[in-house]
């Protein structure tokens, strides 16, 4: 009789790396870094492309359809390339390839004052954005060891964090010095677009020599729909709750509005204007501090209790800017309060809905998958929720606010329901 033939390992297995540091490694690192690279170009670039439209004559609905048109096929591309990428056997070049793309499409609308042209980059950046996210995502999960996952995700938040607090600085102090007048009113703002292209590069170049990408073996050849009906059905329950809760998770470019009004009446309109862009500086500092410590808490105490509590503080935090908008008029403090409370809560969905989902799913080939329906389901939210609370906002803001934190405690009511053990 012959001898049985040894088992090949699983080449998708992921072996943790050892040591008291062990979640803190080169790829870990890369990704922050990488992360602080594309949110400089992207903020930068975000800062002064209203102005740049402004100049270039497009018409006021220009910077509202580029949004949601990118927003929306961004969205819908995470899910075919997050599916496309358990697929490969690696999943490295598709996310140079992504921050590559981005960047260049972003840099060369620097050269264009045609609009239409505009919007077609910018929704080609957006592309390219969504093409990568599932692909290094499920990289990142695959960096450190299962109990290390909210660290890492929260590290990585950070860093995207800090380029969004950063990037308008930097627009702030190229527009003076490139400024121009007359007929070269647009060229400020094309220097600047033009010059994001430095930092975007860089993002790709980092990934591309600093991170190492974990054995894989080619990926189980599973038709998209196959994939989709593989994921678990925790995790579908689960994103049930995020969609629920994402429906109501509007823009909190919404907040600056909603302050400005409060403001005005006790402040002026241009001072009002000016408090409220200083108080959004202060929601994205408190985002960069509170991202790291609300993954590294996951980490000890669960990660679905710390989203719960996510979902529930954003929900106050939501009503409390409703209650200021209805009476009108606000306290510093208090508006200095709830900006900070979005800053924590922001920071802490980002960086916990990642690592959960990869918690709900623990078969690594499938986490591609599950990264982009993640993010398609988040694309969806965001779209439903800047429609309606945009639309509510033209009848009265309060009952914009209103439906939201409304929103919010159904996802987090949901969310419990959807993390209790049940039988498929």
């Amino acid at each position: 009789m012959s001898e049985p033939q040894p088992v090949p390992p699983d080449a998708t297995a992921f072996v943790p790396p050892t040591g008291p540091n062990s979640w803190l490694n080169r790829n870990v690192f890369a990704f922050g870094l990488t992360s602080l690279l594309a949110d400089l170009c992207y903020e930068t670039a975000t800062t002064v492309l209203p102005a740049l439209l402004v100049v270039v004559g497009a018409p006021p609905f220009a910077l509202g359809l580029m949004e949601g048109l990118a927003d929306a096929l961004s969205s819908f591309v995470k899910m075919g390339a997050g599916w496309f990428s358990d697929r490969l056997p690696r999943r490295k070049p598709i996310v140079v390839l992504g921050y590559g793309v981005t960047a260049i499409a972003i840099g060369l609308i620097g050269l264009v004052t045609f609009w239409p042209i505009i919007l077609l980059l910018r929704v080609a950046a957006w592309i390219g954005k969504g093409a990568r996210g599932p692909a290094r995502n499920a990289m990142l999960t695959a960096s450190v060891r299962p109990e290390d996952k909210g660290k890492a995700f929260g590290f990585h938040r950070a860093g995207d964090t800090i380029g969004a607090i950063i990037g308008p600085i930097v627009a702030a102090a190229l527009i003076g010095g490139f400024g121009a007048e007359g007929a070269k009113a647009a060229e400020p703002y094309q220097w600047v677009i033009l010059a994001t292209i430095v930092p975007g590069l860089a993002a790709a170049v980092v990934v591309a020599l600093f991170v190492t990408e974990p054995l894989r073996g080619p990926g189980k050849p599973r038709q998209f729909w196959e994939s989709l009906s593989a994921l678990p059905p925790r995790y579908r329950r689960w994103l049930v709750a995020v969609g629920v809760f994402g429906a109501g998770d509007f823009s909190h470019t919404l907040l600056i509005l909603g302050t400005i009004n409060a403001l005005t009446p006790t402040r002026g309109f241009v001072e009002a204007t000016q408090i409220a862009a200083l108080l959004f500086s202060l929601r994205n500092v408190a985002a960069a501090i509170a991202a790291f410590p609300a993954g590294a808490l996951s980490d000890r105490i669960g990660r679905q209790k710390i989203l719960f509590a996510t979902y529930l503080l954003d929900a106050i935090v939501v009503a409390g800017f409703g209650v200021v908008v209805t009476l009108g008029h606000a306290g510093i403090p208090l508006m200095a309060l709830l900006f900070v409370g979005a800053g924590v809560v922001n920071a802490a969905q980002e960086a916990l809905e990642g690592a959960a989902a990869s918690d709900l799913v623990p078969d690594h080939s499938l986490h591609g998958t599950a990264f982009g329906v993640l993010g398609a389901v988040n694309g969806v939210g965001d779209f439903i929720s800047s429609v309606i609370v945009g639309a509510l906002w033209t009848i009265a803001p309060e009952i914009g606010f209103g439906y939201a934190a409304t929103m919010m405690f159904l996802g987090a009511a949901l969310l419990l329901r959807a993390v209790v053990p049940q039988e498929s």
